[in-house]
């Protein structure tokens, strides 16, 4: 059958089929929409509803029979509970879904205060919705922050750059907390302390700033999650916040709720207001800059004003947690940890640079976490869901497991990229040396999930000694283990834009001087109690140089630490043959595998034996000096220091 020009003719009769037919109809029925709006609405399948339906106080009491109406209801009456001014009648009014959205609708709520005498509700504020966004998913945070939040990109790999405001890090001097009656004289206060102490009524005033001001805007971010990966204790943890990036970096930091656990959510343990695009009144008492990050612990609640860097909330999160774990005689440390194919257990403890996130992500052992953990009666367990990996310098061959894990849910933080490529220059410190990034533990491929673990058999304190005089590996008694612990040392060299070549020594107790509670003392005590219980051995780790002093010597070869680690996991390191050092005498093996033995004894390093032992002698004096504060402190009512820590220190 031909048409014109001898061309076959296109059949279009279903009836009659021909094989020689070279155009077929492939045409499919119809959409069932009868407009653009109705056909985008079938896009979209519906969720099951991601809102808690146990625990909410109250006269929205859950019922199983209830429709999804009703348990929006009740979760938002838990939202405005968290959201109320203590000053007013009656909490926000609140409403569930985007603003932008017309599909989303559900009725108000608000909730009704009764813990002051309030005043009327006669505010402009009294007559607004505020709009909810509860636990969104990475590509609805994704979709807020392009369109919304100036600064936001996809990047190449698919990872969400972002910008953390004029703050590019932490702001240690600025973070406060109440001291009152119940906290007075447990927690650690004074000189070399982290703990700036503030009065109830001070955070009350910042508290309502931050909440009006949250309440002011026309939608906020509500993330219900937890910490700790063992289920015996675990914190529920609320964090309300005014950006798409602050929930999306929560949601990879916490650990993720699965439906059913935030059908049971019920009311937080701990709530974290950030409105940190806000500043604090600088006339308010204690203040004395536009921020203020300010924690309650008797409220269980955090306040952040005038920063938008997003590690003030998992930072806050872990100064909580050192102050409750121990309470139930758990020790919360800042530490990585990684297990053995045995089930061999090893903590990895260490500040900024000295290899720990390195040396704990190995891809030969499981994941634990690389930052935070818990060490109680079952074991260890991970308090995050996800890790925070420094990006300045980052490469593919140096770090793939962190390189690979930069993908779609990802956060980068203060990233430089190609404008039209989007790929991502680590290199660059155009906005900041402190570029970071954030996900999800289970991007790591070895990670263990669940982030548990048996007790550890090594605990290793890393230190990048840029003076050249520890040696490359040691084993440590206990009390020396303790000594060290609470001395947490590394030294830091000074960048060369200034001319500086002299290391300088950096100290933080516990390896994390900046996030504990208690005194130091009391950790240590707990650490060296559970590593006598579990048969745990103290090892001490140079990362950093060898043969001289930064800018003389070298720094001490990667591939030698990891045998040496090696070495450690295996336990071949305990059958060694040990020798004493001078000064600090630490025990330090003969020979390990792999590494030469010469450089294992630091003296033998050094050409010049004088300038070692000025140097290491030097070194020796900087850490008495540093000790001088913990030594009249008392653990509990007559416990000093022992003698045998404090032998354990440098003689000479």
């Amino acid at each position: 059958m031909s048409g014109k020009n001898g061309l076959p003719k296109i059949q279009t009769d279903k009836k009659a089929v021909d094989e020689n037919i070279i155009c077929h109809d492939d045409s499919a029925k119809p959409v069932k929409a009868q407009t653009v709006d109705e056909l985008h609405s079938l896009q979209v399948k519906k969720s099951a509803p991601t809102t808690p339906t146990v625990g909410i106080l109250g006269s929205f009491a859950p019922s199983p029979a209830r429709p999804d109406e009703q348990i929006q209801k009740q979760q938002l009456q838990s939202i405005s509970a968290s959201l109320a001014s203590l000053t007013r009648e009656t909490g926000p009014k609140l409403v569930k879904g985007d603003p932008g959205s017309r599909s989303e609708k559900s009725a108000p709520v608000s909730h009704k205060t009764a813990d002051v005498t309030p005043a009327p509700n006669n505010s402009d504020s009294a007559l607004k919705f505020t709009h909810i966004l509860y636990n969104l998913s990475p590509p609805e945070l994704y979709e807020q922050a392009i369109k919304y939040e100036k600064g936001s990109f996809i990047t190449s790999t698919g990872a969400m750059a972002t910008l953390s405001g004029a703050k590019t890090g932490r702001s240690p001097k600025d973070k406060r907390v109440v001291k009152g009656e119940n906290n007075g004289d447990d927690l650690w206060w004074g000189k070399g302390s982290p703990n700036i102490e503030m009065d109830e009524h001070t955070f009350m005033v910042n508290r309502e700033r931050a909440v009006d001001y949250l309440c002011s805007l026309e939608k906020v971010y509500v993330n219900d999650q937890f910490l700790n990966w063992d289920p015996e204790h675990r914190i529920k943890v609320r964090i309300v916040s005014a950006r798409a990036y602050h929930s999306l970096f929560m949601h990879n930091m916490c650990i993720r709720p699965t439906p059913e656990e935030v059908e049971n959510f019920g009311s937080p343990d701990f709530t974290i207001y950030n409105a940190g695009m806000f500043p604090c009144n600088r006339y308010t008492h204690y203040m004395t800059s536009s921020t203020s990050i300010d924690i309650n612990l008797g409220r269980r609640e955090m306040v952040i004003l005038g920063t938008q860097y997003a590690g003030e909330m998992k930072k806050g999160l872990f100064s909580l947690m050192h102050y409750l774990m121990p309470k139930r005689q758990i020790l919360s440390l800042h530490s990585g940890s990684n297990m053995g194919k045995n089930g061999d257990v090893a903590l990895f403890f260490g500040l900024s640079g000295t290899g720990k996130t390195t040396l704990s992500t190995d891809q030969n052992r499981y994941l634990i976490g690389d930052d935070e953990h818990c060490w109680s009666d079952n074991g260890v367990s991970n308090i995050e869901g996800g890790c925070y990996a420094k990006c300045i310098d980052l490469s593919k061959e140096k770090e793939p497991d962190i390189w690979n894990a930069i993908k779609f849910g990802s956060v980068l933080e203060n990233v430089v990229f190609e404008e039209h490529t989007r790929l991502v220059d680590y290199t660059d410190k155009s906005v900041t040396e402190n570029t970071r990034a954030a996900y999800p533990i289970e991007y790591i491929p070895n990670a263990k999930i669940p982030c548990v673990g048996p007790h550890p058999k090594n605990v290793i304190l890393l230190a990048c000694d840029a003076f050249g005089v520890l040696p490359p590996v040691s084993k440590l008694t206990m009390a020396q283990t303790m000594y060290h612990f609470i001395s947490g040392y590394t030294a830091l060299v000074a960048g060369t834009e200034d001319g500086i070549k002299e290391p300088t020594a950096t100290f933080s107790a516990c390896f994390g001087a900046a996030f504990i509670m208690y005194h130091p003392t009391k950790y240590a005590a707990m650490l060296a109690d559970k590593m006598q219980k579990h048969g745990a051995t103290g090892w001490l780790v140079n990362t950093g140089w060898s043969g001289g002093s930064y800018g003389l010597g070298s720094r001490i070869k990667l591939a030698y630490t990891r045998k040496v680690i090696d070495a450690i996991h295996s336990g071949s390191l305990l059958q060694a043959n040990y020798t004493k050092t001078k000064v600090f005498g630490l025990e330090i093996p003969s020979e390990v595998e792999g590494v030469p033995s010469e450089i294992l004894d630091p003296v033998n390093t050094w050409s010049d034996k004088d300038a070692y032992n000025e140097t290491l002698l030097k070194l020796g004096g900087l850490f008495k000096k540093n000790f001088e504060v913990f030594l009249d402190y008392k653990i509990g009512a007559d416990n000093n220091l022992t003698q045998d820590i404090l032998a354990a220190g440098p003689n000479f």
